[in-house]
């Protein structure tokens, strides 16, 4: 009787066991820093026919509204992640907009309160933006000189860009800024048609001639650097340049046809160039070997995007579906479709961004900003921002550490 009751109440403390290891697992909780989006992230996204532009917070799912000095601007954001600049080439100005966000490697400080910088630039026509470090470069088509400025200058009373200039003739140009303090801008030859720069040669801050250029190109168009090397977009070819004054052409498929790489980006986290060209798709550059190597072959993308940490990149396609890339291996991570069909003649598209949690979609006819998941495409918050959202980029640092 002893033995069998015995039996009894261990067969029943091992099932109680069990149950309760099964229970915890059901109830194992996802911590909420996984479920959202990183508590110093923020969203600014402007107008196309107004002068507001919204700070999105997209933890809280909360929405500041500014006002800028005018509407459909491009908006860009600087290299450390603090400040986003809005650059108006119709009108000719600049304006800078600070998180407050400071980073510091394992964490982040706030300094402030979202607000407006003191800071403005007026160079003419500014169309063309990069930051580099602590400072940020606009290059003017309107007279085709460049304008800089330092972020120390940024909350200073009536502080504007320096320009200098380069002798150049106005044209639809771009710049880098290497590692060595010197900058790779691009040349028109005046007497030669269209827009377009044919050349690039490399200067120093006071805007003179270090390098002259090498090659000459039939057009160029778009670029990116990593601060050793600067790449620009060409219909000859993709056109590298050192900051020795070295220069060569990277020859395009011969798949290609008469397409080129239009625009270049750099995806700093993979340590990758990518080239894209609407017509073709998006592509590998590897200057080392001079080789192009396909991503994603396409000619129905509405843009590339490279995610905020440069990791990773994302397809958008006119059909409403989403293409992920690691860009480390260059393989398919995700697909799916995450927004409705876009019509190849609308007038103004969605505009995408990403973090490594998110991607953040405009809808330029609901006046809204959607976030989705990456983990779940299924997972959608749509956030009202303004009337006629036309441009976004990612502010502030995938951080969640504080003091």
């Amino acid at each position: 009787m002893k033995r069998n009751l015995f039996k009894t109440l261990l067969v029943f403390t091992i099932v109680s066991a069990l149950i309760s290891c099964d229970k915890e697992k059901e109830e194992e909780v996802i911590p909420v820093e996984e479920q959202t989006e990183y508590k110093f992230i923020r969203v600014l996204v402007n107008d196309e026919l107004t002068n507001q532009i919204s700070l999105v917070d997209p933890v809280k799912l909360s929405v500041e509204s500014f006002e800028a000095n005018y509407p459909k601007s491009a908006v860009y954001n600087t290299q450390a992640g603090r400040f986003g600049a809005l650059v108006n080439s119709a009108n000719s100005y600049v304006q800078l907009f600070d998180t407050g966000f400071e980073g510091h490697g394992d964490h982040v400080d706030v300094k402030g309160t979202p607000k407006f910088g003191a800071l403005t630039g007026d160079g003419n026509r500014p169309t063309h933006f990069k930051s580099k470090g602590d400072e940020i470069i606009t290059f003017n088509d309107g007279d085709g000189t460049l304008s800089i400025a330092k972020e120390t200058d940024f909350h200073v009373n009536g502080a504007k860009m320096t320009t200098i200039q380069t002798g150049n003739a106005a044209h639809h140009g771009a710049m880098t800024k290497f590692d060595n303090g010197t900058y790779a801008i691009t040349e028109k030859n005046p007497s030669l048609a269209g827009s377009l720069p044919e050349t690039v040669r490399i200067i120093d801050v006071t805007g003179k001639t270090l390098f002259a250029s090498t090659v000459e190109t039939k057009g160029i168009h778009g670029n990116a650097s990593n601060g050793a090397v600067s790449l620009f977009g060409s219909s000859s070819g993709i056109l590298v340049v050192e900051p020795t004054g070295a220069q060569r052409l990277i020859p395009h498929p011969e798949t290609f046809g008469t397409a080129w790489f239009s625009s270049i980006l750099e995806a700093k986290g993979a340590g990758k160039f990518i080239g894209y060209s609407a017509a073709v798709g998006a592509y590998i550059i590897d200057v080392t070997n001079s080789k192009v190597i396909p991503i994603i072959e396409s000619a129905d993308l509405i843009q590339v995007k490279i995610d905020y940490a440069g990791n990773n990149l994302i397809a958008f396609l006119h059909s409403g579906e989403v293409k992920i890339y690691d860009l480390v291996t260059n393989t398919l991570k995700k697909s799916g479709s995450v927004v409705s069909v876009t019509s190849k003649d609308e007038t103004q598209k969605p505009q995408l961004e990403a973090t490594s949690k998110y991607l953040y979609i405009t809808q330029p006819k609901t006046g809204e900003l959607l976030q989705i998941s990456i983990a779940d495409f299924s997972k959608v918050n749509r956030i009202k921002v303004s009337s006629t959202p036309y441009r976004l980029s990612i502010l502030g640092i995938e951080s969640n550490e504080s003091h």
